[in-house]
């Protein structure tokens, strides 16, 4: 049986070019605000998760998507909080002032993700996994706006969704637990079965699952150390439950908001209709087997059957879109029968840019279903559905940022040229430096009233003080007498330029005036050459 595919990768094929054709568009589809969904699908053990996880060194499809993503929008990362989703599939915005006093509150709260995350933290198995050549980034990127990446983890395990990113409680009392994610286990104590998620539909009719975990990242290392965790949970799952192999969906979420700049350039358009939201759906789906091959019984029996039964859905939901395509056809697709399908019922609906990548393993024992794989996904290709995003235009002048940097790199180097503080930075310095200086307060007590040293020696270090601080005082006035003076030249030179170019537009348009006179003289002419030319035919 002979079947065709747009792309056939050998087993030579290296982890980077199976990205370059694979993934690279769909993410560079995300950072140009475009959603996309890529699925690995195939028999068990033919190497899905490989291709999607990979190995140190050799590192499969989404941890190359993650890395590059944070090359392309790392220099415009919004600071943390100013972007924060809400409860409803939405983005909010936030001021400085507010996203400050968040990061101080969540400071000293626990955390999905550490603090200072690095590559050294992470399990051996995560961390290296791609060489710093073989580093790509988007072109095309946005400079007038600012970036932030959030990041989920989910598993779809017989039909129910499990935050892989939730921290659940533990019950002594409760003994099972049905394969979602758990924190660390007391002595002598069993988990409770973890709360199944719910989907929901967003205001724009996007499915989204409710009450999902949603962290933040700002760099490649912080976003493998939350798929680290994930993947931690995942395995844990598969270790109380005997499984060889994993036999649940997962799904690695990455949503990328964009927010645009102010007209200064400098802080973010507080308008969240503004803000435009796009995500990479990475999918490992569970394997493809029979159940009468399985020999299994029970709970695994059962367990098949779901992975089985939502497969075949996936499969009918294909199958009734391709009708509807190729004949014309309006045929109900029946998203809601399986919870893989339902929580992508927007991709098939042309919310996005949808592959699959199919993994053969070329045994013999798994030849009745690679073959039932094979058709499937040659079948797929054939469906195309898709329509255009509309992103909201936010009418402000292209290069704000740019004016901004020059503006500031402007003023350091006249700070700089007439010796002051180049920026805050060394401002800050030379405050730190004089706070180091205080001296520390004598023991203030006074028991014997004929003692004459303890009175003396603190009125001496308070009068250093005193001095300490009226230096700092000078400090900070002669930095702002030179930054007002600085501001007011250039004030003066931007009056100065406006004032030019307001002559020069005058000159323009005396010269328009000129030239629509020479024309209007011309057309005369041209009229008075034409009737000449009219008579003189006459006349011969």
């Amino acid at each position: 049986t002979q079947y065709s595919f747009k792309k056939v990768f050998c087993i030579k094929t290296s982890q980077m070019e199976l990205f370059q054709d694979v993934a690279k568009p769909l993410v560079d589809d995300l950072i140009h605000s475009k959603n996309g969904l890529l699925f690995t699908y195939g028999v068990t053990g033919s190497g899905k998760t490989f291709t999607m996880t990979g190995s140190p060194g050799q590192g499969g499809l989404l941890p190359r998507s993650l890395d590059m993503i944070f090359n392309s929008v790392g220099p415009y990362q919004a600071k943390r909080f100013v972007l924060k989703t809400d409860d409803k599939n939405g983005m909010e915005v936030q001021n400085q002032v507010d996203a400050l006093l968040e990061r101080q509150k969540r400071e000293n709260q626990p955390s999905v993700v550490p603090k200072t995350p690095s590559r050294q933290r992470l399990d051996p198995e995560f961390a290296d996994m791609i060489n710093p050549e073989e580093a790509c980034r988007a072109d095309g990127v946005d400079e007038d706006s600012s970036y932030s990446v959030f990041v989920s983890y989910i598993e779809i395990y017989n039909n129910y969704i499990y935050d892989l990113l939730e921290d659940a409680p533990y019950d002594p009392i409760k003994p099972k637990w049905n394969g979602g994610g758990t924190p660390q286990r007391q002595p002598n104590q069993e988990f409770i079965p973890p709360q199944s998620k719910l989907l929901r539909e967003d205001q724009n009719h996007n499915m989204y699952v409710a009450g999902c975990t949603e962290v933040e990242v700002k760099s490649t290392e912080e976003a493998f150390e939350v798929f680290w965790r994930g993947q931690k949970k995942r395995r844990i799952a598969n270790t109380q439950l005997n499984r060889e192999s994993s036999r649940s969906h997962s799904v690695f979420i990455i949503k990328l908001a964009q927010a645009p700049l102010d007209a200064d350039g400098d802080n973010i358009l507080q308008d969240k209709n503004q803000v435009s939201v796009s995500q990479l759906c990475l999918v490992d789906l569970a394997g493809s087997e029979r159940t009468s091959r399985t020999r299994a019984e029970g709970s695994r029996l059962r367990e098949a059957g779901n992975i089985n039964q939502s497969l075949m859905t996936l499969r009918t939901c294909i199958e009734v879109l391709r009708e509807n395509q190729m004949c014309g056809t309006n045929k109900m697709v029946p998203y809601r029968d399986s919870k893989v399908t339902h929580l992508f019922k927007n991709y098939f609906d042309g919310e996005g840019k949808v592959r699959m990548v199919v993994c053969v393993n070329p045994k013999a024992d798994d030849y009745e279903e690679t073959m039932l794989v094979m058709r499937f996904a040659e079948m797929t290709q054939e469906v195309e559905v898709a329509r255009p995003v509309d992103r909201p235009i936010c009418g402000l002048a292209a290069g704000r940022r740019q004016k901004n940097q020059a503006f500031k790199d402007e003023l350091s180097r006249r700070l700089e040229e007439r010796g002051g503080p180049v920026n805050t930075e060394s401002t800050q310095s030379v405050m730190h430096q004089l706070l180091q200086n205080l001296p520390p307060l004598p023991a203030s007590e006074i028991t014997d009233p004929h003692d004459d040293v303890t009175l003396p020696r603190l009125i001496e270090v308070l009068e250093k003080r005193h001095k300490i601080r009226q230096m700092m005082t000078q400090e900070y006035n002669r930095a702002a007498d030179m930054l007002k003076s600085m501001l007011q030249e250039l004030d003066s030179s931007l009056v100065s330029k406006e004032n030019l170019i307001q002559g020069q537009r005058g000159q323009l348009g005396e010269k328009d005036k000129t030239l629509h006179s020479q024309k209007t003289e011309i057309d005369r002419l041209e009229k008075k050459s034409k009737m000449l030319e009219y008579k003189v035919n006459t006349m011969k």
